[in-house]
């Protein structure tokens, strides 16, 4: 046995031998010779952004074909933008980044403050013009019963800026005299997009006692989880519904041609309902600026409560006593 090994490593000797005496090929790079490499540009396009409540992937698939159909009917390019957070929505829009806003009326109110203003809004599925939030909780904590029930407890909310994922809620629970600081802890979903369906997810995993999402959200976690297993403890008072808004300076001419063919979908026609339902509304109808003063009614609640609070290090609306959820 040792005398094979002895030879196989004899035989090999050469081999190895062959291997380091080769020469690797130089490469001569002559850098008087120079092309510039050109980043891509997207075609000019009215950009359409919607508030990341959902992830990109939900947001794309249901508004998408809504661009499309808007960009033929028009004739004008559009092109969907993706904003991670609701604050870099607000951002890019300050920015000129996003022309067509779809948000929630929260959102709205701040836009405004930039310029942007109102020309449609949407009905609800069912036809409302209006929408609310729910409250929820995990269908066996047995102690949370009743509102008062929350005190004291640790509250995940949607987003700071979120309307019916936390500022509906945090309306409502002051109506019922339950102030922010009475909760242990608000929490933030974390992490871009998708925040609608994580404030439900960490309710159902036991993460926090409470959430708070828009009507509707729970549809879209109804695949992961068991929706018996998670209880809607309240719903706010109803509100305007999401607005469609033009940023500062944008074109008149242009907004009210997007406008009219919005205006102009129905449901009626099947391949339009398809995109309406898609897009998760029955119809698209004009707004004013003076649609949302009962929101603005509800920020200066918000703030009085802020200014009042036992909590005299509260920050500034619509930053509670929050952290940022793991």
């Amino acid at each position: 046995m040792l005398r094979a090994l002895f030879l196989t490593f004899i035989l090999c000797i050469p081999v190895f031998l062959q291997g380091c005496g080769e020469e690797v090929p130089v490469v001569k790079v002559d850098f008087s010779k120079r092309e510039s490499v050109k980043v891509p540009v997207p075609e000019p396009a009215i950009t359409y952004a919607y508030l990341p409540q959902y992830s990109h992937e939900v947001s794309y698939a249901r508004h998408n074909p809504l661009i499309q159909h808007l960009a033929k009917e028009t004739g004008l390019p559009m092109r969907q933008v993706f904003p991670d957070t609701f604050a870099e929505h607000v951002r890019m829009v300050e920015r000129g980044e996003i022309d067509i806003s779809f948000s929630n009326p929260f959102v709205y109110v701040q836009l405004t403050k930039l310029g942007s203003t109102a020309f449609a809004r949407i009905k609800e599925p069912d036809g409302r013009p209006t929408f609310r939030g729910q409250i929820i909780v995990h269908a066996q904590n047995k102690a949370i019963q009743t509102l008062e029930d929350v005190i004291g407890k640790r509250w995940i909310a949607v987003d700071p800026y979120s309307a019916g994922g936390y500022l509906y809620a945090l309306g409502y629970f002051l109506d019922h005299g339950i102030h922010a600081h009475n909760f242990r802890e608000i929490a933030f979903a974390p992490g871009p997009g998708g925040k609608q369906e994580k404030a439900a997810l960490a309710v159902y995993a036991g993460k926090y006692d409470v959430a708070s999402v828009r009507e509707g959200a729970l549809d879209t976690v109804k695949d992961k989880i068991n929706l018996q297993h998670i209880r809607v403890l309240a719903v706010t008072p109803e509100y305007p519904g999401w607005v469609y808004s033009a940023r500062n300076g944008m074109n008149k001419e242009i907004v009210s041609k997007i406008a009219e063919a919005m205006f102009r979908l129905s449901m009626d026609i099947p391949s339009e309902a398809a995109i309406l339902k898609n897009a998760r509304t029955s119809g698209i109808i004009p707004a004013t600026d003076s649609d949302y003063d009962a929101v603005r009614t509800l920020i200066q609640k918000i703030e009085a409560d802020r200014i009042t609070s036992k909590l005299q290090d509260v920050p500034p609306l619509p930053a509670q006593r929050v952290s940022n959820a793991e």
